[in-house]
């Protein structure tokens, strides 16, 4: 099965640009990188050609795709199924890189550790109505409380002492299910700047692979699009195109 992409990628004569060089007809082989293959999109959109899978612990592309493919060298098509273009950026990072990276950004401990914001647990009425969705973020836990009056246990009114104070984040509502004013306290939950950046890099471990039995469409394509067609302009091979041989000095 195996296909190492960059073996694939067609050669590319570049004219060369060093100025020490003997002959103004040198040049040098390099690899085409404007050469990409991508999935066809009927493929790419449509998510019964695919798996969801949970990158676990410190995986790399080639571990997942040795676990999934027996192949090592399918890496790139792990890549490739995700549109991940940017390896650092969007693949998620291991553990050690993770401490060291947020200890760098933050500054401490302390700080990496320190809150963030809130978030709101979910709050319904009693025939289940979300009035409140969990997770709705707040910068505060604390609220003013502009009440005049309040609602008593027995379902009537009186004076609010803390008006106009600050007091925890409360929700108050018409339960349509009793016919009663309701009060909710101590509904919010302090969110640690780790806590965002484990969840921006959990968002990362969410990826879909292709399925076995669709792979060989996939070498198929990339043989195809990574030839170069006799006719076209520079080409040498099927495998090697030449640059313009302008030499141009300053």
């Amino acid at each position: 099965m195996a296909r190492q992409y960059f073996r694939q990628v067609p050669n590319f004569n570049y004219v060369d640009r060093n100025y020490n060089s003997k002959s103004i007809g040198n040049f040098t082989e390099v690899k085409n990188l404007f050469k990409r293959v991508k999935l066809r999109d009927e493929i790419f959109e449509d998510l019964n050609f695919f798996s969801l899978y949970s990158i676990i612990g410190d995986e790399r592309p080639d571990n997942v795709a040795n676990k999934i493919y027996n192949d090592p060298k399918l890496d790139w098509l792990i890549l490739l199924s995700n549109n991940i273009l940017n390896f650092y950026n969007e693949w998620p990072m291991s553990n050690e890189n993770f401490d060291n990276i947020m200890l760098e950004k933050y500054g401490s401990y302390e700080e990496l550790n320190s809150i963030s914001h809130y978030e709101t647990e979910e709050v319904k009425n009693s025939v289940g109505k979300v009035i409140i969705p969990k997770g709705t973020l707040l910068s505060s836990n604390l609220v003013i409380d502009y009440r005049k009056l309040i609602v008593n246990v027995d379902g009537g009114y009186s004076t609010n002492p803390d008006f106009e104070n600050t007091v925890p984040y409360f929700i108050e509502f018409y339960d349509e299910g009793t016919g009663n004013d309701v009060l909710v306290s101590n509904i919010t939950n302090p969110i640690t700047f780790k806590e965002v950046e484990e969840r921006k890099e959990n968002q990362k471990r969410q990826i879909y692979l292709l399925k076995k039995e669709y792979v060989p469409i996939i070498f198929d394509d990339l043989d195809r699009i990574m030839k170069y067609k006799k006719g076209a302009t520079q080409f040498l091979s099927d495998t090697l195109k030449q640059g313009d041989n302008i030499k141009l000095y300053g």
